[in-house]
């Protein structure tokens, strides 16, 4: 089976890359699910209901986000009423929504997990301790993790911890993506960073010029998606549904 997760989607305009591009994605690669890290789909960063639905209306069988996860002000009702949108599972306890999500596709089943990193980003609980309890009440063998985090060294320990017990781990946050894709002991598919879907000539998706003034002035600013042209960055991951085992990992880059 092969799974496509694309990099953090920024904006409309990264969503309207990202539709643009689905139809040839699908015929070249041919993924049986799709997973898309959509925490900055709506502009400005964030999740709204009108971004959720794009992503969804374009193919998306799971959204997962991270630090941005509550940005919009009244979404919340959104991880509550819709299992396919997660956010990182190690929000302290009695924050909205979940942070799995199990697809049943009849003869296989596969679990997204959302964890966030705490170097540099929100304290929020152990993800390495998360990681453990979320496997230990799983009995499925098809596990993807979308690791949100800041620190290189903190995603390469998460990539080493749960090599062998799950299919991959997917490193997002950071949007440049990083060209060490390999697979753990021969089983754990695993990449520091997806990269993300987004303006290529800006910072991070955001007008670069407005995001330059901030670095210069320390001033607060309101970041603006860039109109600049778009970059989509994904992963292909093929695995074998019995045994969980990843077999090949593929960056991708589309212009």
């Amino acid at each position: 089976m092969k799974l496509l997760f694309v990099g953090d989607v920024v904006g409309d305009r990264g969503i309207d890359f990202l539709e643009s591009k689905i139809y040839s994605l699908k015929k070249e690669y041919s993924p049986d699910v799709i997973v898309v890290n959509g925490e900055n789909s709506a502009n400005g960063n964030g999740v709204t209901e009108h971004s959720l639905k794009r992503l969804v209306s374009i193919g998306a069988d799971v959204i997962t986000t991270g630090n941005h996860s509550f940005s919009k002000r009244d979404c919340t009702h959104l991880y509550d009423n819709y299992d396919y949108l997660i956010r990182p599972a190690n929000y302290p306890e009695g924050v909205c929504g979940k942070g799995i999500c199990v697809l049943d596709l009849g003869r296989v089943k596969i679990a997204v997990i959302n964890l966030q990193g705490t170097v540099y980003l929100d304290s929020l609980d152990n993800p390495f301790i998360t990681a453990d309890k979320l496997l230990a009440s799983l009995d499925i063998k098809n596990i993807f993790v979308d690791f949100h985090a800041e620190a290189t060294a903190e995603k390469k320990a998460m990539g080493h911890y749960l090599r062998g017990r799950v299919t991959a781990v997917m490193g997002t946050h950071t949007h440049v993506q990083t060209a060490d894709e390999t697979i753990l002991d021969g089983h754990t598919a695993y990449i520091t960073d997806v990269g993300m879907t987004g303006a290529e000539d800006s910072v991070l998706g955001v007008d670069s010029d407005i995001a330059t003034k901030k670095f210069v002035t320390h001033y607060p600013v309101k970041f603006e998606t860039s109109k600049n042209s778009q970059v989509l960055n994904a992963i292909l991951t093929e695995f074998d549904e019995y045994s969980g085992k990843a077999t090949k990992i593929h960056r991708i880059i589309k212009r």
